[in-house]
């Protein structure tokens, strides 16, 4: 081999660096940044940023049949298995108490589902067939594992920059619902204080509840069984009381392990071919849509709600209907606390919170069967 082939072959990769790649490289240092600086998702964003920046150097093989980014793919993503092993974690850590002692927060759970359904309807306005309209109005429910489960299965071509709405939106929910919330909601109204009496929720209720919703969901919603399944499971090994082991390592090691692998695979679809085009900008667009939605409709419901009730009900709480959990509903019950200190809502918002978590869910299960059906 000469010089000129060997510098060449040396320079190759660097021959086939488009703007594209510079510019998709640079969306990849700016999850970084989100995550190292702000410290928005860094769990999330971080791997996510890496696999994108990986994904816009040519000829590494990386994506190449074979290559470690086409194994995680196949092994991960096309299985599903990553999405539910991180809501075995999730399960783990959610604690339902909240919701059973007050099961009427389930309606502002529903409620924060609204925003799912409106984008659908646009999207398809937009010209976007039902499987990919379907796919996007997940985004609203702010619930990274559920887009990716739903999108994978209906529209396949559109996972990239669902999942990167997904997760960026959820990342951004400290942003994004205070505004709307003191756009929507009056000082008298933040400042409504909520009595809560705690009541003792037994263990037996409490191990109950998964089997229960498991059944329940699987026998009304199949499509959303794999899910509510992973979800539930989670929860009952933290229930139990048994399997402490198990507990912590899906809240930790299974957990992190998965959510490591599916943002580095998320990631390596943020190729400069794949995701600098039209759709994209629309589905990001859609996508802030439809959070506002689920937002803007938990908060209405939670105004009603304490219009209903005299005044007893605080309209924020609505706000943390959206799937995005503790963070959702812990930013509820800190507005509140903006507003008047000694107010805590916490529990009341946490309620609403897990209520949204299990919603979301139901609602991709809903809109897997309806499309599937329908096509």
């Amino acid at each position: 081999m000469d010089v000129n082939a060997a510098l060449a072959e040396l320079f190759k990769g660097l021959a086939g660096f488009t703007l594209g790649n510079a510019l998709m490289m640079l969306v990849g240092l700016a999850l970084i940044a989100l995550a190292v600086i702000k410290e928005y998702e860094p769990v999330l964003l971080l791997p996510i940023g890496f696999g994108c920046m990986l994904a816009n150097i040519p000829l590494t093989g990386l994506s190449e049949p074979g290559g470690l980014f086409a194994v995680l793919y196949k092994a991960g993503i096309d299985t599903e298995l990553f999405p539910l092993l991180i809501f075995v974690g999730v399960g783990a850590m959610i604690d339902f108490s909240p919701l059973l002692a007050q099961p009427q927060m389930v309606l502002l759970g529903a409620a924060g589902q609204f925003g799912i359904f409106g984008t659908l309807l646009l999207a398809v306005l937009l010209g976007f067939p039902l499987n990919e309209a379907a796919s996007i109005g997940v985004i609203g429910a702010i619930d990274g594992p559920t887009s990716i489960f739903v999108a994978n299965k209906l529209a396949p071509r559109l996972l990239a920059p669902i999942a990167v709405a997904a997760y960026s939106y959820m990342s951004l929910v400290p942003i994004i619902q205070p505004p709307l919330m003191k756009l929507l909601t009056t000082p008298a109204e933040r400042r409504i204080r909520m009595e809560y009496s705690p009541r003792i929720i037994s263990r037996r209720v409490r191990i109950l509840f998964p089997i229960a919703v498991t059944v329940l969901v699987g026998l009304l919603v199949p499509a959303a069984t794999p899910l509510i399944s992973m979800l539930m499971l989670g929860n009952l090994l933290r229930e139990s009381g048994v399997v402490e082991r198990l507990s912590r390592a899906a809240q930790n090691e299974i957990a992190n392990v998965a959510t490591l692998f599916l943002g580095l695979t998320i990631g390596s679809t943020m190729s400069a071919g794949s995701f600098l085009n039209w759709d994209t900008l629309q589905i990001l667009v859609l996508g802030l849509v439809a959070f506002t939605l689920d937002t803007v409709a938990g908060l209405l419901f939670g105004k009603l709600m304490a219009r209903l009730s005299g005044g007893k009900i605080n309209p924020l709480i609505g706000a943390a209907g959206i799937s995005a959990f503790p963070m959702a509903g812990r930013l509820a019950a800190r507005v509140a606390q903006d507003e008047d200190f000694d107010n805590f809502i916490l529990m009341h918002a946490m309620g609403v919170n897990t209520a949204g978590q299990l919603g979301s869910v139901i609602a991709g299960g809903v809109l897997l069967a309806l499309v599937l059906t329908l096509s």
